[in-house]
Order: structure tokens, then C-alpha cells, then sequence
């Protein structure tokens, strides 16, 4: 039997259903899923919200096949809500609209989820990129994860794109977080000692009534339940295809750095919940903009730096990963800000919410045929 290849990538995308004309969500998607269902079958799902679409690659061998991918699902669905008058848009929050305007997806599943925990389900008005790293062999995997729990305040810095909720300037640059963190089971887990301990952490919740299935740990990362994979939920969704690309890039390459650690014997330091916490709260306030801890050094830097320093910890792997390039293209985030940063200085220019939105939908739209836009 052939070896399974190591490291391949998957790409989920949940994008907002934007009415042209008011700017505001609209809750359609039973109307594109009808017809995409036809086109794009089992990688076009709704969400809890119907204003939420999510699509998904196929597994992919390289960055440049995710990035094929990506480009023709975006390009589909942005043609599908066109042919409804509608649009599609990539940010971590809507800048207006309510939550308690939104209809609620008619599937079990969601309505299990509502029931159970109400009006925080129902404001759970979120939208993130979620990218799976191929790694088959679990013993590996949960020590991988481990150690990339150290990492996912960076990533979410890079990502941040969401600063606006409700009409309002929130002050963080990734607000998403804070709304999802009033969900159970959400943010950074703590280290586990083994698989087997993993595993009966699992099994404890499932016996005790928490949940009925692992999918119902919506951790920053986590070990998916169904595939062999290491999924990376931290990000929220970014604007345009060269940054979604980028964050898979270097999420590959770090599971592939640590997982090249963990075959030589080498260990990276395992950092507590309780410390990575502190990160993760600068990274969704301040963005790239602001200080990260260095535990190791126990000092403040600059998150920029530690983006430059994170990139110089894979270079040993991009390579053969092809994807030096997606991973490089990291720096462009650096020098012209993130989403977050963007939407705000667009409003700050105009000071009109729905000038953001416009922008948010040119930017989602921005690398894809003509037809699509």
C-alpha cells in the first residue's frame, strides 16, 4: 500500500450574502445552494446562518493546487449570487448588520445548536477560514499540535479582519474572536500528554451528555474527528485570495517544521493555555499592529518581528513544500495592513459603514474572471 502523502491541504471559506443595495446580510442561501448543488455538490454547505455560505477544496497536493481551487470555488459562488442580484464578501464580521435579522438554517443539526444554547448560537454571526494540513499518522499529530498552539496568535494577528460589529468601530482588530468565544470548547487548547489522553477527553464528554460528537470542538486547533488531518480554525476570513493563500502556505509549513522536529527527536517548548491566552487577547486587539510576548526571552515584540521570525523558523521546509513564495508573501500583509486595517482606514476616509462594505465586496471579488465580479 502506498504511504499517504504528508502535509496536503484542504480550504474552507464562509462568506457573507450581501444585498448590493442596502449593503446589509441577506438570507439566501437556499437559493444558491439549490443551483450550486449541481455544480459544486458536496463543497458548497450552508451554515447555521442563512446569510453564511461556506465552500471547500478538494484535497490538494500542493499550495498551487489549493490556490486553483480557491480561486475557481470563489469565482462559482461569486457567479451564482450574481445571477440573484446578490453578492458575496470576505470578512471575519458583518460591519452592520444585526444577528437577530438573520434566519437560521432548517437543519437538525442547527437546531440541536440553538436549543441548546440559545441566544448565543443566534449571534454567533461569524465567518472564518478553516485550513485542514494532511498528517496521518495521530500519535505525530497531536504532538504537532502541541506545538503549533504556540503559533496561532500569529496567525490570527495576520488574519485579523473583522473590527467593525453592529455599526461600531469595536477597538480589536479581530472581534470575530470575541464573539466566538462565548461558544464552549472555543480558543487555544491546553497540551495533551499523549493521543491516548486526547482520546479520553473525547470519550469523557461524549459520556457525560457535552457533546455527541468531537465535531462539537470548535477549538483554534484540533485534531478533525473524521479526516487525518490537523485543522487550523484561529483565522478569521481574509478579503482576498493571495492572503487566504498565504495562510495556508505558512500553516502548512509549520505543521511540516514541527512534524520534521518531532521525527528527529526534537522537541519545541510547550507553552500553557493560560500564557498562549495572553497572545491570542493582543492579536485580536491590536492586530499586527501591537506586541506579542516572547515567552522564551520573556519580552515584549513588536508582531511584526515575530512574523519575519516565524517565516525564518520554516525556511528549512518551504522549499520542499513548494511554496516559499505563498509563504514570503506573508510580508505584503505587513507593509499594506490587514483586513482589519484596511475596512478601517476606509471608514475613517468616508466615515460611511456601507463604504466599507463596497470595499470588502471589491477586495473578495479582486483576482477573479470578469465574469464573476
Amino acid at each position: 500500500m502506498a504511504e499517504k502523502k504528508l502535509f496536503t491541504l484542504g480550504i474552507e471559506e464562509e462568506f457573507q450574502i450581501i444585498d448590493p443595495e442596502t449593503r446589509e446580510l441577506r438570507s439566501h442561501i437556499n437559493e444558491i445552494i439549490e443551483q450550486g448543488k449541481m455544480v459544486l455538490q458536496e463543497q458548497l454547505k450552508p451554515e447555521m446562518h442563512q446569510s453564511v455560505v461556506e465552500v471547500g477544496t478538494n484535497i490538494c497536493t500542493s499550495i498551487q493546487d489549493a490556490r486553483t481551487e480557491v480561486t475557481q470555488l470563489r469565482a462559482m459562488l461569486a457567479d451564482l449570487a450574481k445571477q440573484r442580484g446578490l453578492r458575496i464578501a470576505a470578512a471575519g464580521t458583518h460591519p452592520f448588520s444585526h444577528w437577530a435579522d438573520q434566519k437560521i438554517t432548517d437543519h437538525p443539526r442547527y437546531k440541536t445548536i440553538v436549543d441548546d444554547m440559545q441566544d448565543v448560537a443566534r449571534a454567533n454571526l461569524i465567518f472564518g477560514l478553516h485550513v485542514h494540513v494532511g498528517l496521518p499518522n495521530r500519535d505525530e499529530a497531536i504532538q504537532v499540535l502541541n506545538a503549533a498552539r504556540y503559533f496561532l496568535p500569529h496567525l490570527l494577528a495576520i488574519s485579523s479582519n473583522s473590527p467593525f460589529w453592529l455599526g461600531r468601530n469595536t477597538g480589536f482588530k479581530s472581534f470575530r474572536t470575541k464573539v466566538f468565544e462565548r461558544f464552549p470548547r472555543t480558543g487555544i487548547p491546553d497540551y495533551f500528554g499523549s493521543l491516548s489522553e486526547y482520546e479520553d477527553y473525547i470519550k469523557l464528554l461524549i459520556k457525560l451528555n457535552c457533546i455527541d460528537n468531537a465535531k462539537k470542538i470548535w477549538w483554534d486547533i484540533r485534531l478533525h474527528p473524521f479526516f487525518e488531518t490537523i485543522e487550523y480554525r484561529v483565522c478569521d476570513i481574509p478579503m482576498r485570495i493571495d492572503e487566504t493563500i498565504a495562510l495556508a502556505a505558512i500553516m502548512q509549513a509549520i505543521t511540516a517544521k514541527l512534524h520534521k522536529l518531532v521525527k528527529a527527536n526534537l522537541g519545541f517548548r510547550l507553552y500553557r493555555r493560560i500564557l498562549l491566552n495572553e497572545n491570542k487577547w493582543r492579536a485580536a486587539r491590536y492586530g499586527i499592529n501591537g506586541k506579542l510576548i516572547d515567552f522564551g526571552k520573556q519580552s515584549e515584540v513588536d508582531a511584526k518581528s515575530l512574523v519575519f521570525e516565524l517565516i525564518q523558523f520554516v525556511d528549512d521546509v518551504v522549499d520542499e513544500l513548494g511554496c516559499r513564495n505563498e509563504v514570503n508573501s506573508l510580508l505584503n500583509i505587513l507593509e499594506t495592513g490587514t483586513g482589519a486595517d484596511r475596512q478601517i482606514n476606509v471608514f475613517n476616509k468616508t466615515n460611511d459603514i456601507k463604504d466599507v462594505v463596497d470595499y470588502i465586496i471589491e477586495e473578495t471579488h479582486r483576482g477573479l474572471p470578469v465574469s464573476a465580479k
